[in-house]
């Protein structure tokens, strides 16, 4: 007889990467590491009005490598990630990816992927179409979550490079994850 798992594993590239943001719909989630995935890119697309600017996804590119946290969480909070990340809308789909670990082993972690994937496009474009921006707020929050997980120092200056539209997202949520705020 086995038994049914309890948790999940939850791949966040994104505003989830800080501990703020993913506990405020997923409070039983436990930070257990942080990895990458293989040939993916970090890209932004499909503007959201809570953010005002694009959300994060992440877009197939030999080669590249997507890093961010490694979160176990309970089954019970699994509708919740869910509706955050939008899946019931179509906004986001959910995907399982092996997530690589410093350590070189990988393991299966659910990840989200927006449902209208845009044609690749380099993080730090210096030509990144405005729809194609992410919000200074959601940058700040990724930028944070990324360096409090401890994700390579390489990679969080690749984030810094990100253009950002300029934009404040949703006061409430921006005054509760933007502390401390690191400027770009």
């Amino acid at each position: 007889m086995t038994m049914a798992t309890e948790t999940f594993y939850y791949f966040a590239y994104g505003s989830n990467l800080l501990a703020k943001r993913i506990h405020i719909q997923n409070p039983t989630a436990v930070r257990k590491g942080y990895g990458y995935l293989e040939d993916y890119s970090l890209d932004f697309f499909h503007y959201a009005a809570r953010w005002r600017g694009a959300p994060a996804t992440i877009v197939e590119q030999r080669g590249k490598k997507v890093w961010g946290a490694i979160w176990e969480i309970d089954n019970s909070n699994l509708a919740d990630l869910d509706r955050q990340e939008g899946v019931h809308n179509s906004v986001y789909k959910a995907l399982k990816l092996p997530v690589v670990m410093p350590n070189g082993t990988a393991m299966d972690c659910r990840v989200y992927q927006l449902v209208t994937s845009p044609y690749c496009l380099a993080p730090d474009a210096e030509d990144r179409p405005y729809e194609r921006q992410p919000s200074k707020t959601y940058m700040n929050i990724i930028i944070n979550g990324a360096k409090e997980t401890g994700l390579p120092d390489d990679y969080i200056t690749l984030l810094k490079r990100i253009k950002h539209n300029g934009n404040t997202g949703d006061p409430q949520l921006s005054l509760e994850l933007e502390k401390p705020i690191d400027e770009l």
